[in-house]
């Protein structure tokens, strides 16, 4: 697994589709989840509100369907979008390197899809 470059550190929000391991697989990023945040059941729009609020600069995810459900032009914050054949945490690994890469370009209030 690669390293975050040196002194590049983001503040990620895990959707609560995705598993709570998956946050130990992000070295040298703050990972938080909905339910740590007390977050769990927001719909897309007042979660993506909420976490640009507490400060977060991306919202991991695997629901695809968001980017269609929000207005992309006033996203407050950037989503990352995880493709992968289901929600478990062996499905989700073969795109951690691709996932770090693309922390380590993201820009803001924008979508990205992994892979």
């Amino acid at each position: 697994m690669r390293k975050p470059a040196a002194g590049f550190r983001v503040k990620l929000l895990m959707d609560e589709n995705l598993p709570h391991q998956l946050r130990h697989e992000l070295p040298g990023h703050e990972c938080f989840t909905t339910a740590f945040m007390g977050w769990a059941g927001l719909e897309n729009g007042a979660l993506l509100a909420k976490a640009a609020e507490a400060g977060f600069e991306a919202v991991l995810t695997k629901d695809a369907k968001l980017q269609y459900e929000q207005n992309l032009i006033n996203l407050p914050v950037a989503v990352v979008i995880l493709r992968a054949p289901s929600n478990d945490i062996e499905d989700l690994r073969p795109l951690i390197g691709a996932l770090l890469a693309a922390l380590q370009s993201l820009p803001p209030k924008t979508i990205t899809h992994v892979p």
